[in-house]
């Protein structure tokens, strides 16, 4: 359905990013952020899926600072990897891959012609967190099992959009005790905590939750609906 774009930052960085197009008008756009296994299979299936609902859908190559194509899949090889890149992205000095982000967000608005919003899995998840702080042009922000959004220092960050968070109970990346201080030091984010694993919304992994990743989405696509104006 969908095809890779060339996606250039404020600072001249040139990414990839893949974008899905909705029939007819789109109702708004959704920017959508990938773990951390690249723009893979699951990335570009989700993408397809908001386009499918009516949304313009891009996913930039949060990666692409560092290695283009990344396309990793969830065995322990993978994972190893995708952690490293991970590290090094997060190791870049500011804004480092939010300005890819940004990048992503302005594409959309004007592809779109519409509010945006931004939804994040993982590693995603967290840069989603961090976009509702410090990216404009936002008007909703969803999170997917962000690792590191509940504890220091991300647990401060003061979002200017609305915020909903999916967590998984038995997620031993995010313990529950973190998610219940999350929970109290940010009480205008809409939290829900499903009876489910880390990386639950995800068809390719062990861990995946049908049930919570059907609720989940419903969540979510009525919160877009209700922030994005469609």
């Amino acid at each position: 359905m969908g095809q890779l774009i060339n996606l250039r930052a404020a600072d001249g960085h040139l990414g990839e990013a893949y974008v899905a197009q909705p029939k007819g008008k789109p109702r708004a756009a959704i920017v959508i952020l990938q773990e951390i296994f690249g723009v893979n299979k699951h990335i570009t299936a989700v993408a397809d899926g908001f386009a499918m609902a009516g949304f313009f859908a891009i996913a930039p190559a949060t990666f692409s600072r560092l290695k283009n194509d990344v396309h990793l899949g969830y065995t322990p090889e993978d994972i190893a990897q995708g952690r490293a890149l991970k590290n090094q992205a997060e190791a870049l000095p500011a804004p480092g891959v939010m300005a890819d982000v940004h990048a992503a967000v302005d594409h959309a608005a004007q592809a779109a012609q519409g509010l945006v919003g931004v939804v994040g899995y993982c590693w995603g998840g967290l840069l989603t967190w961090r976009a509702a702080e410090q990216v404009g042009g936002l008007s909703a922000a969803v999170c997917y099992y962000g690792g590191g959004m509940t504890v220091p220092p991300e647990i401060i960050r003061q979002p200017k959009c609305p915020v909903l968070a999916h967590f998984g109970e038995h997620d031993s990346i995010i313990p529950m005790d973190t998610v219940q201080a999350f929970k109290q030091a940010q009480p205008q984010v809409e939290v829900h905590v499903y009876d489910a694993d880390h990386g639950f919304n995800c068809d390719h992994r062990g861990s995946y939750n049908a049930d919570a990743a059907d609720l989940a989405l419903e969540r979510t696509l009525g919160f877009f609906i209700q922030h994005l104006g469609v």
